[in-house]
Formats: structure tokens, C-alpha cells, sequence
């Protein structure tokens, strides 16, 4: 009896050595991130530094932090950020946000954020390469507002991006239940009679493979790349606009994508006008693209739904037989 004992508190007293250190490395390793951005020029600072959740889990809080990037004039702050993980290991990191505002600033515009539940998840593999497993951002209701008012809300907020089997693969998915534009965006696509409050569907399913997996490389020497897009869905309701797509792409070593994505819109012609107002089509294209895109809305049997492809193809996209310009480069910088 006295041997088990003995052999208890043995145990008992390891562990509590093992998350004592293991919770200073952690802590230490966060404090001395903010030390080498301020070594770079950068304002990184907290007002002080809580360390909690003995014994399976280690929790450090930063209390007022804020980062300020000078070179690029962004900065952020919040009242405090929570960071926990598994003591057994600290590769799965959960990042909680304060409910109260942030604030994110780009020179001198400021936008407030707030968010009911925000957090940010971070699996990594064990191992010295810490290959990443997940990585996903979630919240409750949100909404981000400036001086002017309202820039945008949702009900809930879900961002996920996962390893397949594939080490290179990576599903993304994002969901936005809820989404309600401003005044400011409603006004710019003059839609604030026309359409609801709140967008009835958006989202997005796709997988995508990089030439390598995501792992420390990819902060130590450079990111991976996307070689091949499978973008199974793609879809936005608000009110009786509908507009869905899907399809695939490679992308080539200079970031040219090759290929075609089907789309479907339904109520077109609001769209044209929307994007128009909005400044994406100009006027003198608006008629031209109306009459073409009546065409072939009528060769599909339904005036007001368009079935078009987009056409990837020689650095170029088009939109059916219409050239639209360009290709976007897809490089991550």
C-alpha cells in the first residue's frame, strides 16, 4: 500500500513539474515573440501576463494587448487574448478573443470589432516539421462597425481549413449564416430597397492541393503554392439573387490558373446593375454585356437564369464568349 502511495505521489509530483516548466516555456515563448517585433520596429505590448488551468490544460492570457506595424500602418488591439492547450500537447492551440471591442486600424482608418465566441483553432502534427492539421476560425454574432456606422455583421462566423489524407490537400470551407452588408455597401450597390437584411445563404466549399503541405516552412522560407483548385461550391442567396458555382483550375508555377468554373445566376440583371453602381462594370459595358448576356440567358430557356462558364485559359478569363481581361495571379505571398 505504501509502495502504490509513494508511487501516486511520484506521479502526482512529475507531472506538476513537467506543466510547471512546460507552461513557462509556453508563456515564455509568447512574451518573447512581442520582445523580437519590437526589436523590428514594431509597438508590440501587454499590460501583464496570467498563466492558468493546472493541471490538463495550459492557459496564458495577455491583458491589453496591442500590435502596431508600422511599415504597412496596420495595428490592432483587444482588452485581452487567451491562449490554451492540452498540457500533454501544446501543438493544439486555441486562441479565444475578447467579447468587448477590438479594434484593427490601417493608418487612419479604425474599424471596431466584436464578436460573441470568437476564437481561433490551431492543430499542429507532433514532430519538428509541426505540419499543420486544421486551422479554423469561429464565432457567435458579430459585426464590424467604423465611425460612419455598420460595415458588416452575421449571425455566426466559420472559417476551416483541413488536411486530408493527401499531406498537400487542404479542404477550405467558410459559412456565413446571417450576413447583413451595411448602409454603406448597400447604398454603393444601391440595394437598400430592393433585397433583405440578411443574406439567406453564404458559403463556400472547395479543396485545394499546395506543392507542399503546410508546415514551420511555410514562416521560415515561403509559402506553399496551390497547384490544383476543386472548388466544389460556391454559393450566395440574398433575397432573389442566386448565384452558384463550381468547378477546376491548375495552377501553373508563375500562379496562372488553367481551366473552367461553371456558374449559374439567377436574376442577372440586378447583378449588372449592382456591379455597375458598385464601380466593377463600367457604364459604356453595361449595355454591350446586357445584350450578350440576354443571348444566351434565352438559348437556356429561362430570361432571368444564366448558365455561363468561366474560361481560364493563356493567362486570360473570359465569361462564356465574353474576355474579361486578364487572369488573376494566384501566388501567396
Amino acid at each position: 500500500m505504501r509502495g502504490l502511495v509513494r508511487f501516486i505521489i511520484f506521479i502526482l509530483v512529475a507531472w506538476s513539474a513537467y506543466w510547471f516548466i512546460a507552461g513557462f516555456g509556453l508563456r515564455n515563448a509568447i512574451t518573447t515573440w512581442f520582445d523580437k517585433q519590437q526589436e523590428q520596429g514594431w509597438q508590440a505590448e501587454f499590460a501583464d501576463v496570467e498563466t492558468a488551468g493546472y493541471p490538463f490544460h495550459h492557459m496564458t492570457r495577455l491583458n491589453s494587448p496591442a500590435l502596431a506595424d508600422p511599415v504597412n500602418g496596420t495595428a490592432w488591439s483587444a482588452d485581452w487574448i487567451e491562449f490554451q492547450s492540452p498540457a500533454i500537447w501544446p501543438g493544439r492551440q486555441v486562441l479565444r478573443f475578447a467579447e468587448t471591442p477590438q479594434r484593427l486600424s490601417h493608418y487612419d482608418q479604425t474599424a471596431t470589432i466584436e464578436a460573441g465566441d470568437l476564437q481561433a483553432e490551431l492543430q499542429l502534427q507532433p514532430g519538428v516539421a509541426l505540419v499543420l492539421e486544421k486551422m479554423a476560425l469561429t464565432a457567435g454574432p458579430w459585426s464590424i462597425t467604423d465611425d460612419t456606422g455598420t460595415l458588416a455583421g452575421g449571425d455566426t462566423l466559420a472559417l476551416v481549413m483541413e488536411q486530408t489524407p493527401t499531406p498537400e490537400t487542404y479542404v477550405i470551407g467558410a459559412r456565413i449564416d446571417g450576413f447583413t452588408p451595411g448602409d454603406d455597401l448597400r447604398d454603393l450597390m444601391r440595394s437598400a430597397t430592393t433585397l433583405p437584411q440578411a443574406f439567406e445563404t453564404l458559403e463556400l466549399d472547395m479543396a485545394v492541393t499546395f506543392d507542399k503541405a503546410w508546415d514551420r516552412s511555410a514562416l521560415e522560407d515561403s509559402r506553399p503554392q496551390p497547384v490544383k483548385i476543386d472548388l466544389r461550391l460556391a454559393e450566395m442567396k440574398w433575397g432573389a439573387l442566386r448565384l452558384f458555382a463550381t468547378g477546376e483550375l491548375d495552377v501553373d508555377q508563375q500562379g496562372i490558373p488553367i481551366g473552367e468554373i461553371a456558374v449559374k445566376a439567377e436574376n442577372w440583371r440586378d447583378m449588372i446593375a449592382m456591379a455597375n453602381a458598385a464601380g466593377a462594370l463600367p457604364d459604356q459595358a453595361v449595355d454591350p454585356v446586357t445584350r450578350a448576356l440576354n443571348f444566351m440567358a434565352g438559348l437556356g430557356g429561362n430570361p432571368n437564369a444564366l448558365d455561363l462558364q468561366l474560361n481560364f485559359r493563356d493567362g486570360f478569363v473570359a465569361l462564356g464568349p465574353l474576355p474579361l481581361g486578364p487572369a488573376p495571379r494566384l501566388i501567396l505571398r
